[in-house]
């Protein structure tokens, strides 16, 4: 939205007060909403207040901030004088309580808004009155009706044990394992005793994540209900001295750099001090102890992006300028605390350094840029001169993802890794093309990665996986030339009863190359025409679908149906031109390519036009809900999860840490302030066009979203019903942009399965129900 003057940020505790009577605490206590009136526009505010005793805490929402959950600093009661405040930006809220009404102002920067609070039924984020029954969910899994050999949970429940580790020095090995509730602790096994123990415990909250930091403490991060506002954590391998080391609510936290060469601290970024931008902190993992290494205070034109060296010295930074061009700052001389101005790029250009330390120039780097060629390449860079020493790799057809270089080999360059039809990896140095060599020699048909390493590359942790094999865990003993399966992570699937996914190539409607995959059963391999779920995937600037296991579209296969999924142009990994030819055409011309896709695989008989539905997730969530309003005829069903349904108010949700990239999403979207931008904004919105949509939907929505707010989803769903269409919702409370807790997941895709089942089976297979 506009004007906003509000800058939501948490603060670091909530404090309380005591000496207040029992009737007064008593009417405080609850849900107070009112709307602020700023330039003309009004933004709505909801404060819940709880108390334990004489002592109060609350909450603030700014639903149209898509901000939730922020806890307040202060909440005080004397008399009938309320009190609210965020003291670190300055904002406090004064007023007379009666009864149940609160009648003040709202003061920041100098500026008063009147401010009157009402109190209302503590609700839940979204209409509470629209998600269908878990009888009625449940109703509609019940149609996946059949003998199959393997169940949702057999794809969807997490592995017993996962996320192997070595400990820098070798001496232990970490994992996650599941208990009997479906939660996912961190163990650590002593290699040398085989002495385990628990060093992290999953609770309500999901570990979204951990690693090593040093030879005896681990880091893990989570959130909140899947709100993505990441605290660090940090724990003993024995268990102790567990510690939250970003203790503060509704911030932000990424890791920046590890500092292999600082065992005792690890740079983050955090958007503690304004919500909407990031700055550096040096965080002791020990202690907690934290240090800011750099302000990012001209918010008009904030950094974006911090270059910092093996010893934890801010070398260079981006940032954004006019919402759009990106400065290169670089510090050309170590003993200076200047920054200067090596480039200056458009927000589309690529140019990524990595620091280069195998020579005696402190300023080489190995850069990824597309600034000289239409494909990311690799070149050997002089950061001081700005200029390219050597290119180093490029593929005529692909992106260079990135290279790899060995810290125990001084820096050595290793390999250069792209995404092709497969991931590719291209060794360089003399010691991985043996290595590269003696793995693929032993796993001819597997796709392999490196999951890790010892600090002295004698030991490796290597992760096989193919489209038919979930994933293995192997070690190998350089030394010894030893390999041994750890872990097979899904052992019930068996590779021959997987499908094959292929990859597939065609022309859109207009000439271009388009790339994609094909997941096909075994009853088309027989030469049946079979149902299709065409899966358009999310961002969906720069994201791309791979090949690989893919649970969903082997479940999807495991029923009998084929799963499509195309890299329409705006996809990444093929080139600026292809990417860039997506910006304004998300609901156009990047539609036209999945429905150019769908056709090329009913030309190839492969599965039958009249059984084709379309599901996705975040953009491919709103594909769905396009694809039904844009071509109604075409799909058979839509499953849209997470999707945004209105781009206008899905422009102005959009969480504080994305505002400064709003105009970039603007570039990449439409934009509402040009007129005709904001037509089409009107054309490709499904919302608008809800009378277009004839095929059954279901709808799937984490409450708790901080990227695609409910009210997207609710839009659809309400309107839908109110013309009289029966639409199954599911909305899961703890949950945000996508389903992360397992019993959740294996929920989701148990409806899916009946809703699939219900339209694009024949009718006489499907159950009846009868209260």
């Amino acid at each position: 939205m506009k004007n906003k003057f509000l800058k939501l940020s948490s603060v670091l505790l909530i404090s309380v007060f005591s000496g207040v009577s029992g009737i007064r605490a008593q009417e405080l206590e609850g849900s107070w909403e009112g709307k602020l009136s700023v330039q003309g526009t009004e933004l709505p505010l909801k404060f819940d207040i709880s108390r334990e005793n004489d002592s109060f805490s609350g909450t603030m929402d700014s639903p149209l901030q898509g901000a939730f959950g922020l806890l307040l600093d202060k909440v005080e009661l004397e008399d009938d004088q309320v009190t609210l405040s965020y003291s670190q930006i300055g904002a406090t809220y004064t007023g007379s309580l009666s009864g149940e009404t609160i009648t003040g102002t709202f003061r920041q920067s100098g500026q008063e808004f009147p401010l009157i609070l009402k109190k209302v039924e503590k609700t839940v984020p979204g209409d509470p009155a629209l998600p269908s029954s878990e009888k009625e969910l449940e109703q509609l899994a019940a149609y996946d009706q059949g003998k199959y050999k393997y169940e949702v949970e057999d794809y969807f429940a997490k592995p017993k044990a996962s996320s192997f580790q070595f400990s820098p020095d070798g001496k232990y090995m970490s994992y996650r394992e599941k208990d009997e509730n479906a939660k996912n602790h961190v163990y650590v096994k002593n290699l040398k005793t085989n002495e385990i123990t628990r060093a992290i415990e999953e609770k309500e909250e999901l570990v979204r994540g951990y690693g090593w930091a040093n030879e005896d403490r681990l880091l893990y991060v989570m959130d909140k209900g899947g709100n993505e506002n990441y605290h660090l954590y940090a724990a003993d391998v024995d268990g102790s001295n567990t510690m939250d080391l970003t203790p503060f609510e509704g911030v932000q936290t990424q890791i920046l750099d590890l500092l292999k060469d600082d065992k005792n601290h690890v740079i983050v970024s955090m958007n503690k001090e304004n919500a909407q931008v990031f700055e550096p902190y040096k965080v002791n993992i020990e202690t907690g102890e934290i240090t800011r290494l750099y302000s990012n205070e001209d918010i008009a034109n904030p950094i974006m992006n911090y270059l910092f060296d093996k010893d934890g010295a801010l070398r260079g930074f981006v940032r954004l300028r006019e919402g759009v061009n990106m400065d290169l700052y670089y510090k050309k001389n170590s003993e200076s605390d200047e920054f200067e101005v090596v480039k200056q790029i458009n927000w589309k250009d690529t140019f990524n350094p990595s620091l280069n330390y195998a020579t005696e120039y402190p300023h080489d780097a190995y850069v990824v840029s597309n600034l000289e060629t239409d494909k990311n390449t690799v070149y050997l860079y002089d950061l001081k001169e700005d200029k390219v020493i050597k290119k180093l790799f490029s593929n005529d057809n692909y992106d260079i993802s990135g290279v790899s270089l060995s810290r125990n080999r001084n820096y050595e360059l290793d390999y250069y890794t792209f995404q092709g039809e497969k991931r590719e990896i291209v060794p360089v140095s003399d010691y991985y093309k043996k290595l590269h060599k003696r793995i693929t020699q032993k796993f001819p048909d597997k796709q392999y990665s490196i999951a890790d390493k010892t600090d002295d590359e004698s030991k490796y942790l290597i992760f096989l996986q193919s489209d038919k094999l979930y994933g293995e865990y192997w070690s190998y003993d350089v030394a010894a030339d030893k390999f041994e399966l750890l872990y097979n992570l899904m052992p019930q699937l068996k590779a021959e009863d997987m499908a094959e996914m292929r990859p597939i190539t065609f022309k859109s409607r207009d000439g271009k190359t388009i790339h994609g995959y094909i997941t096909l059963p075994k009853a088309a391999l027989e030469g049946k025409k079979v149902p299709v779920i065409v899966n358009p995937h999310g961002g969906p600037q720069g994201i791309r679908d791979t090949w690989g296991f893919n649970p969903e579209a082997q479940l999807f296969a495991s029923r009998g149906y084929a799963t499509l999924q195309v890299n329409f142009r705006i996809s990444g990994g093929y080139g600026r031109e292809f990417m860039e030819s997506g910006f304004k055409q998300i609901g156009r011309k990047a539609m036209d390519d999945v429905e150019d896709g769908l056709q090329y695989v009913i030309d190839q008989g492969w599965v039958d036009p009249d059984k084709a539905a379309i599901y996705g997730g975040s953009h491919g969530g709103y594909a769905v809900l396009r694809g039904l309003t844009k071509t109604p005829d075409l799909y058979a069903a839509g499953v849209d999860y997470v999707g945004v349904s209105n781009i206008f108010t899905f422009m102005e949700t959009i969480p504080p840490y994305w505002k400064p990239y709003e105009k970039i999403l603007r570039e990449i979207w439409y934009d509402e302030n040009i007129p005709e931008e904001r037509a089409i904004i009107e054309e490709v919105s499904p919302v608008f066009h809800i009378d277009k949509i004839k095929k059954p939907l279901l709808v799937v929505q984490g409450a708790n979203d901080p990227r695609v707010n409910i009210d997207e989803s609710d839009q659809i769903v309400r309107a839908l019903r109110a013309k009289g269409v029966d639409v199954p919702y599911m909305v899961k409370y703890d949950e945000g942009h996508g389903f992360g807790k397992e019993e959740n997941r294996i929920y989701l895709y148990k409806a899916m399965l009946g809703f699939y089942a219900k339209h694009l089976k024949d009718q006489e297979l499907q159950p009846e129900f009868r209260d």
